[in-house]
């Protein structure tokens, strides 16, 4: 039985916190606390957990990495990209809220209390997994609210944590390994058994939202292996009995001696995980869904254990017991230590190294045997393999951690002196008998899932098992109850007790026991059952007392003439002796029958056949004189085990036996002869092995000195080796993390690159970048038109570059904005005159850094200072002056123009100035009947059109105080932006000499 809890000061600690929880007045956060751990490679993961992660989901969210103390972390400012919840850098005690992202600062370890974060400082030196600790943490404080995530990442962090979320009832997933980058640690967590859900990234906020909100989960796997609701109505009591009995059936373990409580809480984990509101639903299940029996089975057996688990017990049990026990041994004299409960091992293993380390300060080496049991035989074959996790590195001293355990791979493996002392064995402490004369009994944290009676069962087994002056440590949370009869009590807090008396065997009627199972509707009653079938017990019976009668006593025996089965009353010629226990038939046969029985056996296995000894005198143990011979019989000469059965028939009984049988005569054999015959054999395999030996001795002495003084050095490299090794594996996971920050930062510089670069090419401007000593870092394509450049001149002084400005201070203007950090504006044109550039320099400097440089653009105002020329011409000129575009409208217009419209009716230019067209107004004259204004349109039109190449007319606009006459020229232009010139001539004068003169 595997199981360990929380020890009592923590149970203390579980009850304040689930009093917090229940008052709001505090401000408690009491919703769920998903805790998402990753390492190396667990930044791509993260992002698309958060982007398909639900904003609403009312569960706060603390991610765990392994952060590097330098190094600052820019995991805020990428997740925030990805989640509009708020992202948010833990301080120390600081309040969790719903719906928002927490995220562990580097060079810290982050802990829970109810509704609060809170910081403790990294231990620079050793190994610490920041992951296992808050996990541990978060079981603690919130149990069934627990939610544990584990990402990509390196190493075995959170495994170990996995565990102690899964006994509190909370509920573990872990990333796919093969869409991980790294799949260390989700791999090393799924090996656990435990995990609930195993998902891509992006698929695990669906399963987490149907696990918080209670909702089926859409998946193809449970679906299939969901049958369809039961038919038969059943009370709730007939169900939970059922299920117990498919568990027992399935398992081999009857958990009806479980307390009722701790077997409804992990069944309705189980419930909550597969989505089946009621135990019948989930019944239902289990019968159809034989890996759903496994795991409800793995979840009832709790394995939460560690390395020396509540250290003040080791070390009292150390001082107390082991220290005084191992002083009253001799060398070679045997200590027998029984752990029962072991789960994965590391509890007897921890016995085990205060042992030899006791041995070591008392300077003598008895024989230590430590006899480690469990129920869960996959618990016991994982504690003989005996390979750990690098978290676990943790609960050990570096001291032990050098001295008991080799690394191999991402694992520790325990060493042969420590593994050598164990023996590993599946054990029910319930239904097996116990050990005996054991010098030392520890169970710790299993009695107090089982019931009360089962409990005072497994004391009074776990009591018998002591010698007298044994010791026996319980669990901080167990109690002797009515079973401490014969026990003096050596620490009350530490449940440290001593055996003291006789006790007596613990034969108890187990059936009494067990909780009575009710039948299903449709199913008889087990007593029922054998009432009506009772065949096989009455064969069973019979053919018993057909053995007892004319069977002699015999006993079945191995090969290498080891006990396997007994039949009949054998103790009779049984004899027991003083040291170890043995199943060899040389320490359990008398002297007088030791010989004959080994040469008898020995010739049956050569020959295959049946052989009968002399008649033999032996003395019982009460002092009786019997006469009988012995006889070997091959039970099965073709089999490679090779038994055979070893009677003793008592005079007159074998022969007459045989006769009445029907049996063969079986021919008696000459036991001196036999006996002669194989000590020649075996004094001549004796001779050669001691001459193999000789040669053997003296080809290890030669090479033992060499490997002594090689194995030193090794020891001491490898002592140096096993600690780089931790350091860089620490550093590396802190560098994978840095690397996928700074990959990510580099995909953003380089969108901005591409913006910059995109940017430069739209604005059409020339521009040149310069650092502190006017080196060019990048320019424009823009800039090769005025700066002889290639892309090969990045990093080349501009000094060096030939330009076509006619600006020789262009460097000292330059130089000039580095050294006062102002702006230089200025107007140059080219050599050849063809073109004038607005020159811009302006200086820059990098945020938190000492780099600075210059800029320089260079925008063509050509353009702009033809056009102004222009205007300065036509408003020389005393005529109406005005430019059209293609389509007729007004884009310049020239001082004459503007006065003669505002002084006849058009102050504000709006049907003359400029953006009107010209074309229209003409044609609104014409409608109006006027022959002027439409020869007018339809000139201006014509030289639009080309149609006309000149246009010209003379056209009268008087006033009321005089009569004027003015002349319309219309010309067009060749450009593309400007259509035709129109001008308006005042020629009164004209028309006025012309009139006096006629």
């Amino acid at each position: 039985m595997q199981q360990v809890t929380p020890e009592t000061g923590l149970g203390r600690d579980r009850a304040l916190v689930a009093a917090g929880r229940g008052s709001s007045a505090g401000g408690t956060f009491d919703g769920y606390v998903v805790c998402i751990g990753a390492s190396a490679g667990g930044l791509d993961a993260l992002e698309r957990f958060f982007s398909a992660c639900p904003t609403d989901l009312g569960a706060a969210f603390v991610v765990v990495q392994h952060l590097s103390p330098d190094h600052k972390s820019m995991m805020s400012n990428l997740l925030a990209r990805h989640t509009p919840m708020p992202v948010t850098m833990v301080e120390d005690d600081m309040p969790m809220a719903a719906d928002h992202v927490y995220l562990i600062p580097p060079g810290a370890v982050l802990h829970v209390t109810p509704g609060h974060l809170h910081l403790t400082p990294k231990n620079p030196r050793g190994l610490t997994l920041p992951i296992d600790i808050f996990f541990a943490s978060l079981a603690d404080v919130y149990d069934r609210r627990a939610v544990g995530i584990v990402l990509s990442g390196t190493g075995t962090d959170g495994t170990r944590g996995a565990v102690a979320i899964n006994a509190a009832g909370g509920f573990l997933m872990a990333q796919e390994p093969e869409s991980a980058k790294f799949d260390g640690m989700p791999r090393s967590v799924i090996a656990t058994g435990l995990v609930d859900a195993i998902l891509p990234a992006e698929e695990i906020p669906a399963r987490l939202l149907a696990h918080v909100r209670n909702l089926p989960y859409d998946d193809a796997e449970v679906e299939a292996a969901s049958p369809p609701a039961a038919k038969v109505v059943r009370t709730q009591e007939e169900v939970l009995s059922a299920l117990l009995r498919l568990l027992h059936q399935a398992g081999g373990i009857d958990f009806s001696d479980y307390k009722p409580n701790t077997v409804m809480r992990r069944i309705d984990r189980r419930m909550q995980v597969r989505h089946t509101p009621t135990l019948g639903q989930y019944y239902d299940l289990l019968e159809h869904d034989r890996d759903e029996i496994m795991t409800l089975r793995r979840e009832m057996l709790i394995s939460v254990t560690s390395f020396f688990r509540d250290p003040e017990t080791f070390a009292l049990l150390a001082d107390e017991v082991i220290g005084p026990m191992v002083a009253g041994k001799g060398t070679g004299e045997p200590i027998r230590v029984w752990v029962a409960g072991v789960a994965t091992g590391e509890e007897a293993y921890s016995i085990g190294m205060l042992f030899i380390e006791a041995f070591e300060r008392a300077g003598r080496w008895p024989n230590l045997k430590i006899f480690a049991t469990d129920v869960d035989q996959q618990c016991v074959e994982a504690a003989g393999i005996g390979q750990y996790p690098e978290s676990a590195a943790a609960e050990l001293s570096p001291e032990r951690l050098e001295r008991f355990f080799a690394k191999k791979d991402d694992r520790f493996v325990v060493r042969n002196e420590l593994r050598q002392c164990i023996v590993f064995a599946r054990h029910n402490l319930l239904s097996d008998p116990p050990f005996t004369r054991m010098d030392l009994v520890v169970c710790r944290n299993t009695l107090i899932y089982f019931n009360s009676a089962a409990q005072g069962h497994a004391l009074r087994s776990l009591q018998y098992a002591i010698r007298d002056g044994g010791a026996l440590l319980l669990g901080s949370s167990e109690s002797l109850s009515a079973a401490s009869q014969g026990l003096q009590t050596i620490s009350a807090k530490h449940k440290l007790f001593r055996r003291v008396g006789a006790m007596v065997p613990p034969f108890v009627d187990r059936a009494s026991t067990r909780l009575r199972h009710r039948q299903l509707p449709g199913k008889s009653p087990p007593d029922k059952q054998h009432r009506l079938t009772p065949h096989a017990s009455v064969a069973t019976q019979g053919a018993s007392r057909l053995l007892s009668l004319f069977c002699p006593p015999a006993m079945v025996v191995d090969r290498s003439h080891q006990v396997v089965h007994l039949f009949g009353d054998v103790n009779a010629y049984l004899w027991t002796r003083a040291g170890a226990a043995s199943l060899d038939i040389n320490r359990m046969l008398p002297e007088r029958l030791t010989p004959v029985a080994s040469a008898l056996l020995y010739k049956a296995a050569r020959e295959g056949s049946s052989i009968v000894s002399d008649l033999l005198q032996v003395t019982l143990q009460n002092g009786e004189q019997r006469r009988l011979r012995l006889s070997a019989h091959p039970l099965r000469p073709d089999d490679e085990e090779c038994l055979m059965l070893l009677c003793f028939e008592a005079v007159g009984s074998g022969s007459a036996a045989d006769a009445a049988a029907g049996l063969p005569a079986t021919a008696a054999v000459d036991v001196n002869a036999e006996t002669m015959a194989r000590l020649g054999i075996l004094e001549q395999e004796l001779a050669a092995t001691r001459e193999s030996l000789q040669a053997t001795i003296e080809e290890l002495e030669t090479s033992n000195e060499e490997l002594q003084a090689t194995n030193e050095e090794l020891m001491a490299s490898n002592e140096e080796l096993q600690s780089s090794n931790e350091e860089l594996q620490s550093v590396n996971e802190e560098m994978s993390t840095v690397n996928a920050e700074f990959q990510e930062k580099m995909l953003v510089l380089n969108r901005v690159n591409a913006d910059l670069d995109s940017m430069a090419k739209a604005a059409g401007v020339a521009t040149i970048f310069l650092d502190a000593d006017l080196h060019i870092t990048r320019f424009s394509p823009e800039a090769t038109h005025l700066f002889k450049l290639r892309d090969a001149d990045a990093g080349r002084h501009l000094g060096d570059i030939a330009h076509v400005l006619n600006y020789p201070e262009l460097l000292q203007d330059l130089q000039r904005t580095l050294s006062m950090q102002r702006l230089v504006e200025t107007e140059k044109s080219t050599a050849d005159e063809t073109k004038t550039y607005l020159i811009r320099i302006l200086p820059y400097q990098v945020p938190s850094t000492p780099i600075h440089g210059v800029v320089a653009t260079f925008v063509d105002v050509t353009a702009f200072h033809d056009a102004r020329r222009l205007q300065a011409i036509i408003d020389g000129l005393p005529e109406h002056v005005a430019v059209l575009d293609h389509a007729g409208t007004i884009i310049m217009v020239n001082a004459a123009w503007q006065r003669f419209a505002r002084a006849n009716g058009d102050p504000m230019l709006r049907r003359s100035g400029l953006g009107v067209n010209y074309l229209e107004v003409c044609r609104s004259g014409s409608a109006a009947e006027d022959g002027t204004a439409r020869e007018a349109y339809l000139g201006v039109r014509g030289v639009l059109e080309g149609s006309l190449p000149l246009f010209g007319m003379e056209y009268p606009c008087h006033s009321p105080t005089e009569e004027r006459w003015f002349l319309m020229n219309v010309a067009p232009v060749m450009s593309q932006d400007i259509g035709a010139v129109v001008s308006h001539i005042d020629i009164s004068r004209w028309h006025a000499d012309s009139d006096r003169q006629t």
